[in-house]
């Protein structure tokens, strides 16, 4: 009987000291998380776990960790010894299932950025050649770049011609997807009435353009010929505001 009691006291004891230890690990493990959550989004950031990607503020930010895994099968309870003699020993629970890693991405707001560039007068009658060239900072390079030519644009000729008036980024035209352009046919009339046409009318070429990396980005318009179409006389900016606009678009 006293034999019988000793081992109930003895299992209440396990019970107990193993949920205890348990509520602490849990509490150990609830704090370890807190606190790396909270110092991968704060100022400690620099943390190898923690790898800020840009120094722009609207650029987001990753941080790994690593959760435990389901606990292993308990072990087995020795017996109590008795009358000075030593109980059988416990054994080992099973091992554990590995913890999965998780990769959190904290995307910050979008902040707008935009910019105008704007000439009073052009007035720029070249054919062939640059007009307007507006500098840019691209904050990312997973984003697009909307531009917009609002100007006058004028094409005079006495036979069939064709004038074209497109974008480049840093010198080239945009692949991603096609160029960005507008064109101006006249068609072949008389002498007498072509001769005399000019017409200015404000015209736009816009249009978006993916695939530019992030940094300094050269935006410039320029006028040139159109395929298999000779050239007119063509102008542009005549007497009015033209502007060019560039902002940079989420994807």
């Amino acid at each position: 009987m006293v034999s019988l009691l000793a081992r109930l006291l003895f299992f209440a004891w396990m019970v107990l000291h193993y949920c205890g230890t348990e509520k602490v690990r849990q509490r150990a493990l609830r704090q370890r998380d807190a606190e790396f959550i909270e110092r991968c989004t704060g100022s400690d950031s620099s943390s190898p776990n923690c790898t800020r990607h840009s120094a722009e503020a609207s650029r987001p930010f990753h941080y790994n960790g690593c959760m435990q895994g389901p606990a292993g099968t308990p072990g087995r309870d020795g017996n109590p010894g008795m009358n000075g003699i030593p109980g059988i020993p416990g054994r080992d629970g099973l091992k554990g299932e590995k913890g999965e890693c998780m990769r959190e991405i904290l995307e910050e707001p979008w902040k707008p950025n935009f910019k105008q560039c704007a000439w009073k007068s052009l007035n720029y009658g070249i054919d062939l050649g640059k007009i307007a060239e507006c500098t840019f900072t691209k904050m990312r390079s997973d984003s697009a770049l909307r531009v917009v030519f609002s100007g006058s644009l004028r094409l005079k000729c006495k036979n069939a011609c064709c004038q074209r008036w497109y974008f480049t980024f840093n010198g080239a035209e945009c692949t991603g997807p096609l160029p960005i352009e507008a064109i101006i046919y006249l068609d072949q009339g008389s002498p007498e009435f072509n001769s005399t046409i000019n017409i200015h009318r404000t015209s736009s070429v816009e249009g978006l353009c993916e695939g530019i990396h992030a940094g300094l980005v050269d935006v410039a318009v320029w006028v040139g010929t159109c395929v298999d179409y000779p050239r007119g006389n063509a102008s542009t900016g005549w007497n009015s505001v033209s502007r060019v606009i560039i902002e940079e678009l989420p994807k």
